[in-house]
């Protein structure tokens, strides 16, 4: 028995399951310590034993419901061969894409050589995982991934690709139409690793006006749905577009995915309203309550469970945890969470 799948099949459930965005990070001193033995971030991803290890050890402290496989959405980019690096305190650098005579320095298809590490890993975790625990695999949305290959790093507003798209549509498409491809084989390559759901992280879905939402967001994540499920029908895919106010009945429509998870601008009470009553959903807790804690993170914390009782809810933060987070703060959710 796998509460976090269950709710995922659309069972309601006495308490929520639960698991964090960024579970596995440095808020915890287990992983800072073992962090520190990586040359840099992308060689952490890429080391089956420490990728295994930081996956593991917020099951071991906190006994969620689900782990994560630890992993960066910027592995795709590294695949197609896009180098990408990360700066100490400046987060990921790549060589931006600039122009659509850029785009024939990428391969034509994933380098699965390359990502065997991340499918190692997801078989080593699988194994060492609790029987009551669910082990989830994930990819960046297309256009998430597209606004820092183009742009080249993250930006405030994601312009660089927004004017890309603009100006160069037919080689945007393009573009997109390869981390589709791409995507999609990543996912089912980790659900043959093991992987028993799936999340797709569109982070800058809410900064596209509504005709580029459709374009360049629902669109591509619908057709890596339609393309996961054709060799995983089984594998539950939730989609996590960040942003995008009150569009969720419309994106959960148009791109026939599992579950949505919300983020934290978004009212849940509302949503849910507008929601199929059987369509699960996931998240909309503020990581920055979390880090408060006391009496405003016991408020957040109960407005959600009421606004979700008796419906399929997975209890979960609407982004991932900062690093400030006090552990006693997770511990103090987790006791209000399954008290």
């Amino acid at each position: 028995m796998k509460p976090f799948l269950d709710v995922l099949a659309g069972k309601a459930a006495a308490r929520p399951p639960i698991w964090l965005m960024r579970q596995a990070g440095r808020y915890l001193p287990e992983y800072r310590a073992i962090r520190s033995q990586a040359r840099d971030f992308l060689h952490f991803c890429y080391s089956p034993e420490l990728a295994i290890e930081a996956t593991m050890q917020p099951i071991r402290r906190f006994s969620f419901d689900a782990a994560i496989i630890f992993s960066d959405i910027l592995v795709i980019p590294d695949a197609l061969g896009q180098g990408v690096r990360f700066a100490e305190g400046e987060g990921p650098r790549l060589e931006a894409m600039e122009t659509p005579e850029a785009l024939r320095g990428l391969a034509t298809a994933l380098d699965e050589e390359k990502l065997e590490p991340v499918y190692q890993a997801l078989r080593g975790v699988r194994a060492a995982l609790p029987s009551s625990v669910a082990l989830i695999g994930f990819c960046g949305a297309p256009w998430t991934l597209a606004t820092y290959m183009i742009g080249g790093r993250g930006t405030p507003d994601q312009a660089p690709a927004r004017h890309f798209a603009y100006q160069h549509p037919e080689a945007f498409q393009t573009l997109m139409d390869l981390l589709v491809e791409a995507c999609t084989r990543h996912l089912c390559l980790q659900a043959e690793a093991g992987a028993e759901a799936l999340q797709i992280f569109d982070s800058w879905a809410g900064n596209l006006p509504e005709r580029e939402l459709r374009r360049w967001s629902e669109a591509p994540i619908r057709r890596i749905i339609s393309g996961v499920r054709e060799r995983h029908p089984s594998v539950p895919i939730i989609a996590f577009p960040r942003g995008i106010a009150g569009g969720f009945a419309r994106f959960v429509s148009e791109t026939n995915s599992d579950a949505i998870s919300l983020d934290t601008a978004c009212a849940i009470s509302e949503i849910r309203e507008q929601l199929p009553a059987g369509m699960v959903t996931q998240g909309n807790l503020d990581p920055l309550v979390l880090i408060n804690g006391g009496g405003a993170l016991d408020a957040a914390v109960d407005h959600i469970l009421e606004s979700t009782a008796g419906l399929p809810h997975i209890f979960n933060l609407g982004h991932g945890i900062l690093p400030p987070t006090p552990i006693a703060h997770v511990e103090a959710m987790l006791r209000r969470v399954r008290g």
